[in-house]
């Protein structure tokens, strides 16, 4: 996978790119039946905020339900494992972002308004999140179902349709951002990398 010079220079002077096919129409499908699957199943919990002895479930800011992905060898989130793998290791020659590893979190919002208001994924100065790749894989959204991603640009906001097999990636340490009001079920696989001298 190599970056195009576009979204490089998109990173730099924006901090964040958005690309859409990713996977591919098949995969991404593919992805999302999966995801959808463990949504069916039962395993996500609310999503907290904080960290540490400050963590606390507060669903007037964050409202959606969440499980951590693990490399599945010969499964679809397998596959998009290695495409983050991937694009880790291009971010880092591009972009001179010299990243280490990463998490990858499914996150479901049910419908209703779910929400997470406007918050940072990281704090300057801290060895922290570096880089937020966000994967879409909602196949019939539309406009009426809501869940937009708002980015809080230097220029203003930007709003990003949750729409199957988009990625948007951004810098953690830079990008204030929101996922407004879902009226329709959402789901996102969000991968957060890290320095290589942060170890696990």
């Amino acid at each position: 996978m190599e970056l195009k010079d576009d979204e490089i220079e998109a990173l730099g002077t924006h901090g964040f790119f958005m690309r859409d096919g990713f996977l591919g129409p098949e995969r991404a499908s593919t992805v999302h039946a999966e995801a959808q699957a463990l949504v069916g199943a039962g395993g996500l919990r609310p999503a907290s905020i904080r960290r540490g002895a400050d963590r606390t479930e507060d669903t007037s800011v964050r409202s959606d339900f969440i499980t951590w992905v693990q490399p599945q060898p010969g499964t679809a989130l397998g596959e998009l494992w290695d495409a983050f793998v991937q694009l880790g290791e291009a971010l880092s020659a591009g972009a001179y972002l010299g990243l280490g590893r990463f998490d990858l979190q499914l996150a479901h919002y049910p419908g209703g308004g779910a929400h997470y208001q406007r918050h940072r994924d990281a704090f300057p100065g801290q060895s922290n999140r570096r880089v937020t790749a966000i994967y879409y894989v909602n196949p019939d959204w539309r406009p009426e179902h809501g869940g937009k991603l708002r980015l809080y640009l230097d220029s203003g906001t930007r709003d990003v349709e949750p729409t199957l097999d988009r990625l948007v990636v951004f810098l953690s340490e830079q990008l204030d951002h929101e996922v407004l009001p879902a009226h329709a079920p959402r789901l996102a696989l969000t991968a957060w990398f890290y320095g290589r001298d942060v170890a696990r």
